[in-house]
C-alpha cells in the first residue's frame, strides 16, 4: 500500500486550556492486520469533552491515554483490510480509532469495532444514534425519571447531548427550558428542537430568567456544565427533585478545580438527589436505547445538528472548539469521504 498513516500523539498533558501543542503530527508506516484483525481507514472523528480527562494521568473509568500514543477518539471509518471473522473488506464501522488514517482493530478492548447499519447517514452512530445519544437517553430517563408535566431545565442544551436529552423530556410530557450561549443557539432550541423556552447565559442573568421560567422550581436538571450554573440550579429546586450529572465542561480546562456548589444543603431541604453517571455501565442496554433513539430520530420525533470540520491538520484545533463553545451540535471532523479504493479491488 503507497500511503502513509498520519497521526497526531500526545505530547504532553495539558495545563489549562488544551491547545494544539499538547499534540505531535507523526507520520508512521501504515499497519497490517494479524490473524482475526482488520485494518480500518478512518473516515469521520468523533470529538467529545470527556477526551480533556483522557490526556490527564490519573485514574478514571478508561486508563488514560500515554504520551507518544495517537490520541483517543471515537471514528467511523471503512474495513480496507479483513482477516476478522465478523467483517469483510469495504465494511464501514464504528469504534475508537484514534486520531490517525489507520487503526488495526479486532475484538474486545477499547477499540471494538460494530457495523454502522445501512442506510444510516455515516455521521450519524457519532451522535444521535451512538454514545452522545445514549448518554442523554440514560441519563435522563433512568436517572432524571421526567414526569409529564414537570420541568426539566438542561445546561450545554445546544450541544450534542444536551439538545437530545431536552428532547427526551419533551417527548415524555415535561416543560423544557434550555441553557445555552448565543442567541443562534438558543434560537435553535425554541424554533427547531420545541423546548420552551432557552436562556442565553452569555447576554441574560441565569439566576433572574430561570425564576421567571420557573416559578414553581425545577424538577430535573440535567448538566453538561457544572460550576456556578449548577449552584444556580440548585438554588432553584423543586421538592424532589433529580439532577443529574452528566458533564462539568465549564471546569475542565482550569488548573485549580473549581470549588464545589456553596448550597448543596438544599438538597436536603427539597429531598432532592444527585447524581453522576458514566454511559459505559450502560453498555448491556445500549440495543434498546439505539433502537428507541432511531425510531424517535427517523421519526422525525428527534432532530440533531452537526457541527463538521474537515482537514487532518485541523484535529487539535477541532477538539479546542469544544471548550470554547464554538461548536454548534455535534463536533465531528471529516477526514475523507467513502468509498474508497480498495486495494487489490
Amino acid at each position: 500500500m503507497n500511503a502513509v498513516n498520519r497521526q497526531w500523539l500526545l505530547a504532553s498533558r495539558p495545563v489549562g486550556m488544551i491547545n494544539e501543542s499538547n499534540f505531535e503530527y507523526r507520520e508512521a508506516e501504515v499497519p497490517s492486520p494479524g490473524p482475526g484483525e482488520m485494518l480500518v481507514r478512518n473516515l469521520y472523528l468523533s470529538f467529545d469533552p470527556a477526551q480533556r480527562g483522557w490526556t490527564l494521568d490519573r485514574a478514571s473509568y478508561v486508563p488514560p491515554v500515554q504520551i507518544g500514543e495517537p490520541m483517543r477518539a471515537g471514528a467511523i471509518g471503512q474495513v480496507i483490510e479483513s482477516n476478522h471473522p465478523d467483517f469483510s473488506t469495504g465494511a464501514i464501522v464504528q469504534g475508537t480509532f484514534g486520531w490517525q488514517d489507520y487503526a488495526v482493530v479486532g475484538s474486545g478492548g477499547p477499540i471494538s469495532p460494530m457495523p454502522v447499519p445501512p442506510g444510516v447517514p455515516l455521521t450519524l452512530p457519532l451522535g444521535a444514534l451512538g454514545i452522545t445519544g445514549l448518554t442523554a437517553y440514560f441519563g435522563l430517563l433512568d436517572l432524571g425519571e421526567p414526569k409529564e408535566g414537570e420541568t426539566v431545565v438542561i445546561s450545554g442544551a445546544a450541544g450534542a447531548t444536551g439538545s437530545v436529552a431536552g428532547q427526551i423530556a419533551k417527548l415524555q410530557g415535561c416543560r423544557v427550558i434550555g441553557i445555552a450561549g448565543g442567541p443562534k443557539k438558543c434560537a435553535w432550541l425554541t424554533e427547531q428542537a420545541g423546548f420552551d423556552a432557552a436562556i442565553d447565559y452569555k447576554s441574560e442573568n441565569l439566576d433572574t430568567r430561570l425564576r421567571e421560567l420557573c416559578p414553581s422550581g425545577v424538577d430535573v436538571f440535567f448538566d453538561n456544565v457544572g460550576g456556578s450554573t449548577l449552584e444556580t440550579v440548585l438554588g432553584l429546586i423543586a421538592q424532589n427533585a433529580r439532577i443529574v450529572l452528566c458533564g462539568g465542561i465549564s471546569g475542565y480546562n482550569e488548573v485549580e478545580p473549581p470549588p464545589g456548589p456553596r448550597n448543596i444543603m438544599n438538597l436536603v431541604i427539597m429531598r432532592g438527589r444527585m447524581e453522576g453517571f458514566i454511559v459505559l455501565d450502560y453498555a448491556n442496554r445500549y440495543s434498546e436505547g439505539i433502537t428507541k433513539l432511531a425510531e424517535w430520530v427517523m421519526g422525525g420525533k428527534i432532530v440533531y445538528l452537526e457541527d463538521i470540520q474537515e482537514g487532518f491538520e485541523n484535529i487539535p484545533k477541532t477538539l479546542q472548539r469544544l471548550y470554547l463553545g464554538q461548536n454548534f451540535g455535534k463536533q465531528i471532523l471529516k477526514i475523507t469521504d467513502p468509498p474508497l479504493e480498495i486495494p487489490g479491488s
